[in-house]
């Protein structure tokens, strides 16, 4: 049983620290308190997040107790991690709507029967400035310039503002308030994590048990998903629309998609992969990850009919059955040029002009970005104007 609950747990988890110390934790048979901050930046919660929610919800199904925290107090300094400029933090009035916001979303989820929501503000509220002073005093300067981001900064002559030393400091802190088993976090967060455990060590609890969490890249399949940088797939989406985003993904992104978000058995996946291989169109696998997806997030029917409306769009007369099937060997490309060397228009500027026109579409999807970039291992249908298609396939030189 042990052994079932530590494979299940490590699946898909990026570094666990320290394994022996989740060993002996899970050995112990209690309900673990296991601890996850979010701070409540954006609105809306979206596949990224959802990475680190499903192995939350594992957690659970393991019997132990969620402790999903808002960060309305940290919201309010603003998270440095991967910032190379201070963050402006949030109003009060942002912080409390995006978390009843966040609220309103974890139950699609996380199970509300083993789930406390809170907010480090019951306790950070009531901290004055002498302990404020005291937790400060537990982290040095040079500790502190160990972060990568911090170290950028200063190496790099930017500012670094004194309160962004507090997020680490506060975000520990918060462990301690909570008697946090385990905490988890993606990538990005081990600094703060193990921050927590020093913490927890000075104030004679045992240390959690930290798991990092992959991050999940956006659309573009580049920067990680991001509101903020619009390559995000919300779990609040529409059907259609969450369905038309999985499907615009590149054929190899797709993979790393179903690796961090499916429930489909690993062996599954690997036939999958091994049918590709052998041949297979990856779409068709896309179009089972995508319905799984939406019905995930909203319901069987939902997806049957984001699929019919797919078929509708693509396959049923608004292209032809028939079409050029092109590959470009090239890196990232820009739409501009794809369209001439792929003989839609005559030159870079017609492709341009078009695109203004609104008369260029992707898989169906009119664009308007003249800059837009074409990754590599992707397979798309271009149309220019109502009668010229091509199904392009971009490999890598």
């Amino acid at each position: 049983m042990l052994t079932e609950a530590l494979t299940q747990i490590k699946q898909g988890v990026h570094e666990i620290l320290r394994e022996d110390e989740l060993r002996t934790k899970l050995e112990s048979g209690k309900p673990l308190r296991i601890k996850a901050g979010f701070d409540p930046t954006a609105p809306d919660l979206h596949l990224g997040h959802t990475v680190l929610l499903n192995k939350l919800r594992q957690f659970q199904d393991l019997g132990h107790t969620i402790f999903f925290l808002i960060g309305d107090f940290t919201g309010m300094i603003g998270d440095p991690t991967g910032k190379n400029v201070t963050r402006q933090p949030l109003s009060d009035e942002d912080v409390l709507e995006n978390a009843r916001t966040y609220q309103a979303q974890i139950y699609k989820i996380l199970d509300p029967n083993t789930t406390q929501v809170c907010f480090n503000s019951q306790w950070m509220n009531k901290m004055d400035a002498r302990g404020l002073i005291k937790l400060a005093a537990q982290h040095t300067v040079a500790r502190m310039l160990e972060r990568d981001d911090f170290h950028k900064r200063y190496t790099g002559g930017e500012p670094i503002a004194l309160h962004e030393f507090l997020y680490p400091l506060i975000q520990g802190y918060d462990s301690v308030e909570l008697k946090a088993d385990i905490e988890l976090g993606g990538t990005d967060q081990k600094f703060n994590l193990l921050v927590g455990r020093e913490l927890q060590k000075h104030y004679g609890q045992t240390p959690q048990v930290v798991l990092t969490m992959p991050i999940l890249e956006g659309l573009d399949g580049v920067q990680k998903m991001s509101k903020s940088l619009k390559n995000y797939i919300g779990i609040e989406d529409p059907p259609i629309d969450m369905f038309g985003k999985i499907m615009s993904i590149s054929d190899t992104l797709m993979w790393r998609y179903i690796d961090l978000l499916s429930f489909t058995p690993p062996s599954q996946i690997q036939q999958w992969q091994q049918s590709v291989n052998d041949g297979a169109n990856p779409r068709d696998i896309k179009v089972k990850f995508a319905q799984e997806i939406v019905e995930r997030f909203h319901n069987r029917t939902a997806a049957e009919h984001a699929y019919e409306d797919f078929v509708a769009r693509f396959k049923q007369g608004k292209m032809p059955d028939e079409m050029p099937q092109i590959t470009l060997k090239t890196g990232d490309i820009a739409i501009a040029n794809l369209l001439k060397q792929v003989g839609l228009t005559p030159s870079t500027s017609e492709a341009i002009r078009m695109i203004k026109q609104g008369a260029v579409k992707i898989d169906g999807e009119r664009i308007s970005d003249r800059t837009l970039k074409m990754p590599t291992d992707s397979n798309h249908v271009y149309q220019v104007g109502k009668r010229r298609f091509a199904q392009v396939k971009i490999q890598s030189i």
